[in-house]
């Protein structure tokens, strides 16, 4: 039996730097093709999207020129936003701040009620994707054809925008909260049904398992062995689904779905501009608080699963 000469250390150094090189290579033209194409879809979608284009415009003293249409519609951007700030003194702050939120009871109302659109179309979404999302996941679901229907479902319940929900729901059931009710939570259902599929397909089979063996149905294999598993991932999503939730209440209004939205709507078809900046300051204010609680608790639910 013969046996083929080992290779020499400085041998084997040479063939692995050269294949470091060769690996080098192919990463260096895998980047510079990937930057190209990246830098060709930039400039298309730009040129597309008018973001390039060049137009005339009027100066102050009244001469032509050429601008780019973002630079020169820049200026107008914060002339409009002046417009919506009220005129304000330190001497007259409290009556300034009055006559600022002087449909402040009016908003208030309709604020709660945009918190509470949000609240139990976040209700109704969170069951709806909660239940959906086991047989949407490909480890859980109990046959193929119900894992092709709950998540083509889903991808309809998420693709169409809140807005269409709203304007169908008020040609169904007239202006109101109920439209936005429905039309916000059949979009939570599509959007949380998607994430909780995926914390679904990321658990640990074996108390499942475990279950199964021990006699039990595909529904106590969920409860049991699932559910525990993926709950610090379902309380997390909701609460962030919430302030998104809390967003979109503020704006399908605005279609006549409830809430703050018809009074935006209102401001600026009637060109109020101290009265949208004020609805914009009490929206912004709201996002932030249910923003800021709902992080503190997420946190506090992570923690809690780590110390676990």
């Amino acid at each position: 039996m013969t046996f083929a000469p080992a290779a020499s250390p400085s041998e084997a150094v040479l063939d692995f730097e050269r294949a470091y090189a060769r690996q080098r290579a192919r990463g260096r033209l895998t980047f510079l093709v990937v930057t190209a194409a990246l830098l060709i879809a930039f400039v298309v979608t730009a040129d597309f999207s008018n973001l390039l284009k060049v137009s005339q415009i009027t100066l102050s003293d009244g001469s032509r020129a050429e601008r780019w249409i973002l630079l020169a519609g820049l200026p107008r951007l914060g002339e409009y936003l002046a417009k919506t700030i009220p005129q304000l003194s330190w001497e007259t702050l409290g009556a300034d701040l009055a006559a600022w939120f002087w449909r402040w009871k009016v908003w208030g109302w309709l604020l709660l009620e945009t918190v509470l659109i949000a609240f139990m179309a976040t209700a109704l979404g969170v069951a709806g994707g909660f239940v959906m999302s086991f047989p949407a996941a490909r480890n859980l679901s109990p046959s193929r054809w119900l894992l092709w229907l709950s998540r083509r479902y889903l991808e309809i319940a998420r693709t169409v925008p809140e807005l269409v929900f709203a304007l169908i729901f008020v040609f169904c059931f007239g202006v109101g909260p109920m439209a936005g009710v429905l039309a916000i939570a059949l979009h939570t259902c599509g959007a949380l049904g998607k994430l909780y599929s995926e914390v679904n397909e990321n658990i640990d089979m074996r108390p499942l398992e475990g279950v199964k063996s021990a006699g039990g149905s595909w529904a106590d294999q969920i409860r049991y062995g699932a559910v525990p598993q993926i709950l610090p991932n379902i309380i997390s999503y909701t609460l962030l689904r919430f302030e998104i939730n809390v967003r979109s209440s503020s704006i399908i209004g605005y279609v006549g779905a409830g809430g703050l939205g018809q009074e935006l709507r209102t401001a600026v078809s009637l060109q109020e501009y101290t009265d949208l900046s004020a609805l914009f300051i009490i929206v912004f204010v709201t996002v932030f608080v249910i923003d800021w609680g709902s992080e503190k608790l997420r946190h506090r639910i992570i923690g809690m699963e780590r110390i676990h």
